[in-house]
């Protein structure tokens, strides 16, 4: 339990932005870059902006979440840290699930704060930044299993590892933004309940998808 506990803190230190020798702001200034820059894009009609921006809120969480994705598991696997914790008896799926939990504290909730701002960037209304906030509880942790899921599989791969996560990403996560966002158009209730089941499912399924991926890339 202290190994978990000592592994939990470690990796949180690595991914919260502001810890000592953690991570950067880089997945929530672009997150707010995307909600600054999108009014310019698209205009100043207000209507359109309110429309539109509760979905462009979900798609700049995407993009933020799958920034770190180089250095989830890669630099572990690298340095032979998955090979001691397995002899100290840690399985891969252990570390995946705790590095998972990690991710999404490094940007789920500092994504659910800055969606405050970024509501006001785009003109969305209280009600329908209600409906936002609530789809990102029950979404990013979703978007966390898809990170670590796909970080684990690129683990091996060198080069084009990162091209090749930022591909993978966008189909698995189609479904969670098609019902985080689209809760924003029907009412909130379905939309978000679907988005949670899924987000759930995915959590369920990525320790176990992570770890058979990290194995591969260690007998590998």
């Amino acid at each position: 339990m202290k190994l978990l506990a000592a592994l939990f803190w470690r990796d949180l230190a690595r991914l919260l932005p502001g810890m000592r020798g953690g991570g950067t702001l880089l997945p929530l200034l672009f997150f707010l870059a995307v909600a600054m820059l999108y009014p310019f894009a698209v205009g100043p009609n207000p209507t359109l902006l309110a429309r539109t921006g509760g979905g462009v809120i979900w798609v700049a969480a995407l993009l933020a979440a799958i920034l770190p994705l180089d250095r989830l598991l890669a630099p572990d696997l690298e340095q032979g840290f998955f090979d001691q914790w397995a002899l100290r008896g840690i399985s891969e799926e252990v570390v995946v699930a705790v590095r998972m939990v990690a991710h999404w504290l490094s940007f789920g909730p500092f994504i659910m704060l800055a969606a405050l701002p970024a509501s006001a960037l785009v003109g969305i209304d209280g009600e329908t930044l209600r409906i936002v906030e609530l789809g990102l509880l029950a979404g990013t942790p979703g978007l966390a299993a898809i990170g670590i899921i796909i970080a684990a599989v690129t683990t091996s791969l060198r080069g084009g590892g990162a091209a090749l996560a930022g591909l993978l990403v966008i189909p698995l996560a189609v479904p969670l933004l098609v019902f985080g966002a689209g809760s924003l158009s029907t009412g909130g209730e379905g939309g978000l309940a679907l988005t949670a089941a899924i987000s759930l499912l995915l959590v369920a399924i990525a320790p176990f998808a992570g770890g058979a991926a990290i194995r591969a890339a260690r007998e590998g």
